[in-house]
């Protein structure tokens, strides 16, 4: 199967084609941060009309490089949430309109199972069943996968997400946007013992919370700026050192405490923050001391992207919507728990 993956749930717009008997054959990437940079943050109109601008001729491009007409599809995915309703409309029309056209099934995918499933798309992918650590900027949790759509959350975010936390620490720091990459590049020079910031709930269960470590960052912050000479280079630095260290020592606790209360002998990073380095450092060295395999999709497969979408969708075909009863229903859900999925349906042709 021939499978078309639209992604638009916020601020990137990426499709890709994944074929079951070759793999991922095109795919390509749009970022809007140009759009958003003079507003510090994502402004949901614009990130519709700017998918509407990019993705028919993205469409036809990928297409194009797979070498591949529209007739020879077999399905249409597209991210059906959550996400920004508006964004999420733009790709799921196209999505439903195409299908429709071409009397193939369009396949709603949720967001984030999409990210749990990028690592399928590697080499050496994982097995089910393992434990997830989705982190991005609108997500922090723990995931018990048992298979594909069955999902169990065992830690979630009480506030704040990690990378939330990210951009909104570079923002005190007047980084310029996008805010998580600034920092994690800032810190790359910066001493993380300098500032002794709080590890959030550690010790405490499998939540998590980042506003409090928000609030003391910005607490030095404004200590540093009020202190004779200011703010410095070299404190900035330092902030955003020991800000990430923060960050990821609570990430990898929390992972080690997942892994020793499910049994699990896999861990799968997925989601935007999972391309940081130092997370994955110590990821890695969780592992080793455990005795555990981590699996992490490549750094372009973190972000939102097409190619983990139309995997999804190559997963979930059966699930979608025929031509034969009128349009496809085009699903858009802002807000859509993963555990509310459902394995894939067995019973449709």
């Amino acid at each position: 199967m021939k499978i078309l993956g639209i992604e638009t749930s916020c601020d990137e717009t990426g499709v890709a084609v994944y074929d079951t008997a070759r793999g991922l054959v095109a795919e390509a990437l749009a970022s809007q941060t140009a759009v958003h940079a003079p507003f510090g943050g994502v402004v949901p109109e614009l990130a519709s009309r700017d998918h509407i601008a990019k993705l028919t001729p993205m469409v036809q491009g990928v297409l194009a490089d797979a070498g591949l007409g529209l007739g020879e599809l077999d399905a249409v995915a597209y991210t059906a949430g959550p996400g920004l309703i508006g964004a999420l409309m733009v790709g799921g029309s196209l999505a439903a309109s195409l299908a429709y056209a071409l009397g193939i099934p369009a396949v709603p995918v949720h967001h984030m199972e999409g990210h749990l499933l990028a690592s399928m798309l590697e080499a050496e992918p994982p097995q089910f069943p393992f434990l997830a650590l989705l982190v991005s900027g609108g997500h922090s949790m723990l995931v018990h996968v048992r298979s594909l759509g069955r999902y169990e959350i065992v830690g979630d975010t009480l506030d704040d997400a990690a990378g939330e936390a990210f951009d909104k620490v570079a923002r005190l720091l007047s980084l310029p946007y996008p805010g998580g990459p600034q920092l994690a590049a800032l810190a790359t020079d910066g001493d993380p013992q300098r500032f002794a910031f709080p590890r959030p709930l550690r010790n405490q269960g499998l939540a998590f919370s980042f506003s409090g470590l928000k609030t003391a960052v910005r607490l030095a912050i404004e200590a540093e700026a009020a202190a004779p000479g200011g703010l410095t280079d070299r404190a900035r630095a330092d902030v955003a050192a020991s800000f990430q260290a923060a960050v990821v020592d609570t990430l990898v606790d929390k992972c080690r405490l997942a892994l020793e209360q499910t049994g699990l002998g896999t861990l799968v990073i997925a989601g935007g923050v999972g391309a940081n380095r130092q997370l994955r450092e110590r990821l890695a060295g969780l592992g080793r001391r455990l005795g555990v395999r981590v699996c992490y999709p490549r750094p372009a497969l973190c972000t939102d992207n097409g190619a983990m979408i139309a995997y999804a969708g190559a997963c979930r075909a059966r699930d979608g919507d025929r031509r034969g009863s009128g349009p496809p229903r085009i699903v858009a859900r802002p807000r859509w728990s993963l555990e509310e999925l459902t394995p894939p349906r067995a019973d449709v042709g």
